[in-house]
C-alpha cells in the first residue's frame, strides 16, 4: 500500500486488535477472515504479534511511559555530562 494511505495505530490500538483477532481465532474463524475484519494485513499482524506478544493494553501504556522516562533521563545525563566536561575545562585553565 501507498505510505500516504497507510493507517497508523497507537500501540494500545494494535494490542486491542491483536486481542480481537485472538478471540476470532478461538471462535474458529480463519486467520485471513479475522485479519480482514480487523482491517489489517497479515504482515502487520505478524509484526505486531512479534512486538507486543501477549501484552495487555495496560502493559503497553506502562512500557510507553517507561520508554519516555528513559529518554528523559538519558537527556538529563547527557546534559550533566556536558556541564561536567565544561567545568573541568574551565578548572584546567590557569587564570
Amino acid at each position: 500500500t501507498d505510505m500516504a494511505t497507510r493507517k497508523r495505530h497507537t500501540d494500545e490500538q494494535a494490542v486491542r486488535k491483536l486481542r480481537d483477532i485472538e478471540v476470532m481465532l478461538a471462535q474458529g474463524k480463519q486467520l485471513g477472515i479475522a485479519l480482514r475484519e480487523a482491517g489489517i494485513s497479515e504482515n502487520t499482524y505478524h509484526r505486531w504479534k512479534e512486538k507486543f506478544g501477549l501484552m495487555s493494553t495496560d502493559e503497553v501504556k506502562k512500557l510507553k511511559h517507561l520508554e519516555t522516562e528513559n529518554a528523559r533521563l538519558k537527556k538529563a545525563v547527557a546534559e550533566l555530562t556536558l556541564d561536567n566536561q565544561i567545568l573541568k575545562e574551565v578548572n584546567a585553565k590557569k587564570w
